[in-house]
């Protein structure tokens, strides 16, 4: 039987690098499609294409009806990318199987894209941009970043890097993480929270970098929105699960918040009607905050070495979850 890997990725795909060659040369036969795949699709290519030794995924659905339909083949799943909330990884773990992924690859990029983001909000670059190009000049007063408070819900590599930038940019942070790193927040004056609650109410920019749990989904909502300055602008380079969308845009709609600006959404790609769509102060692009051809060759190529060297029984790999050996 041949050694076979489910390749969902798109941007690993659509961008050129080593991690192409070094997955050629793997030995693996690769079976490719175009995520993000949900259950019935990953099910479909399982029984059809598989059995499937590594799947090398992006954001797929891989639930228990995924796990168990490719056991007992399936050795690891390997993320292109750090959440893990698309994945069942307690299902996996419980099932003996590996769930590999790639931090510290993309903070960078993704940094770039959230301040990004905060300065086309407040300069109303997509009304303006707009509006030329349709022969117009109609006008609107923006905002500056410098001296507004810089709110960043966790402190991890990329909510550190936004916090480097932003005080680049006369920005005061505060954050909140229940890791909290003195040091950092020493040498970058970050004033430490009492809780993530406190960071809506003070800041002018709130920065959405958490992991989506079962505790935090619809996090900002129109209660905790409620609680925050009027005209604050929230961005989220994090998961789209992580706001109520109809709430923030109400908010942003009525002025209650100043803009919303997103990489992600609950549900991807858009599926219109949406009710992002007809609000002028909602940017959303297509989960691209990492695609760079920078960050894209650095995280194929982690991705690609994690899922080669534990098939190969090599210890060069990172491991989210840790295995005791598969159920029956």
């Amino acid at each position: 039987m041949s050694k076979r890997i489910l390749l969902t990725t798109t941007s690993y795909q659509d961008t050129p690098g080593r991690h192409h060659e070094l997955l050629e040369s793997s030995g693996y036969e690769v079976v490719r499609d175009r995520g993000p795949l949900g259950e019935g699709r990953m099910l479909e290519l399982i029984r059809q294409q598989g059995p499937f030794d590594g799947l090398l995924n992006g954001d797929d659905a891989i639930t228990t009806a995924v796990i168990d339909a490719a056991l007992p083949q399936l050795r690891c799943i390997c993320k292109y990318g750090i959440g893990l909330d698309s994945i069942d990884v307690e299902h996996a773990t419980r099932r003996g199987l590996a769930v590999l992924f790639t931090p510290g690859v993309n903070h960078t990029t993704v940094a770039e894209h959230a301040i990004g983001l905060m300065i086309a909000l407040v300069k109303h670059f997509w009304p303006h941009v707009r509006a030329v190009k349709q022969g117009q000049w109609k006008r609107i007063t923006g905002r500056e970043l410098s001296g507004k408070t810089l709110g960043v819900l966790g402190m991890g590599r990329i909510g550190k890097e936004v916090i480097i930038r932003g005080r680049a940019f006369g920005m005061e942070p505060i954050a909140f993480d229940v890791y909290w790193d003195d040091a950092f927040a020493a040498a970058h004056g970050v004033r430490r929270a009492e809780s993530a609650q406190q960071v809506l109410a003070e800041s002018d920019v709130v920065s959405l970098h958490m992991n989506l749990t079962d505790d935090n989904a619809g996090f900002i909502n129109a209660k905790s929105i409620a609680t925050m300055k009027d005209g604050a602008v929230v961005i989220n380079t994090a998961r789209g699960g992580l706001v109520v969308e109809a709430d923030v845009a109400e908010a942003c709609r009525g002025g209650k918040l100043g803009g919303y600006g997103s990489d992600v959404l609950a549900k991807e790609p858009i599926e219109p009607p949406h009710p992002f769509q007809d609000v002028d102060n909602i940017l959303i692009t297509p989960h691209v905050g990492s695609r760079t051809f920078e960050s894209v060759e650095r995280q194929a190529m982690r991705a690609t070495l994690n899922l080669i060297n534990f098939l190969e029984g090599r210890d060069d790999y990172i491991q989210a979850n840790k295995t005791a050996g598969a159920t029956p």
